[in-house]
């Protein structure tokens, strides 16, 4: 796996795009396979998502060093649940919470999977961004897809390696959108209404 990359004074930093807390740095944990997406592939996402992130329901199911969810936080969205099974992620990401003061955030220590066997709540934007070489997006997705977790109309976000073969979409999920940048592969898909 890629490792994340090193800034500063030896520390994994990254930083927030755009939005409320824009271009504010933070620190994120020295975890194995832990690799932020890259700020040219966040940046174009998030104007993807333009008209539909202000008010938005977001979950970011493989959390990590938090990119994603923090961005949705500094751009508006009404709440975001991030997953990770990482402790050392989740303590990291609780402290970045009370650093920027941000509301709207709901932290769960625990797998993708085993979250998505628990009690669904539809979204309306959901980020994919597991550890590569992994093969979790199959099961994630089905699992978004028949247990009700999908809010009508929903994005999901998906990144892989971009190596591999794009992953099978699910019946009735439309791609919206690729990009391919270095090591990564990215989709943005709408789900049924």
């Amino acid at each position: 796996m890629a490792k994340a990359a090193r800034h500063g004074a030896g520390r994994n930093q990254l930083r927030i795009i755009g939005g409320t807390w824009r271009s504010r740095r933070l620190d994120f944990p020295d975890v194995e396979g832990l690799r932020p997406t890259p700020d040219r592939v966040r940046e174009t996402l998030f104007n993807w998502l333009m008209p539909i992130i202000h008010g938005a329901r977001c979950l970011d199911l493989f959390s990590g060093s938090g990119a994603l969810g923090l961005e949705a936080l500094s751009r508006g969205a009404a709440s975001v649940v991030m997953v990770d099974r990482d402790p050392r992620v989740i303590a990291t990401l609780r402290k970045h919470l009370a650093t920027l003061n941000a509301e709207g955030a709901v932290l769960y220590q625990q797998s993708a999977l085993d979250y998505l066997q628990g009690e669904p709540t539809p979204f309306d934007v959901i980020f994919l961004d597991p550890p590569f070489r992994q093969s979790l997006l199959p099961p994630v997705m089905e699992l978004l897809t028949t247990r009700g977790w999908l809010a009508s109309g929903a994005r999901i976000y998906i990144e892989q390696e971009s190596e591999q073969p794009l992953v099978e979409l699910p019946a009735g999920w439309e791609l919206l959108r690729e990009l391919k940048a270095g090591q990564v592969a990215c989709q943005l898909v709408r789900a049924p209404d």
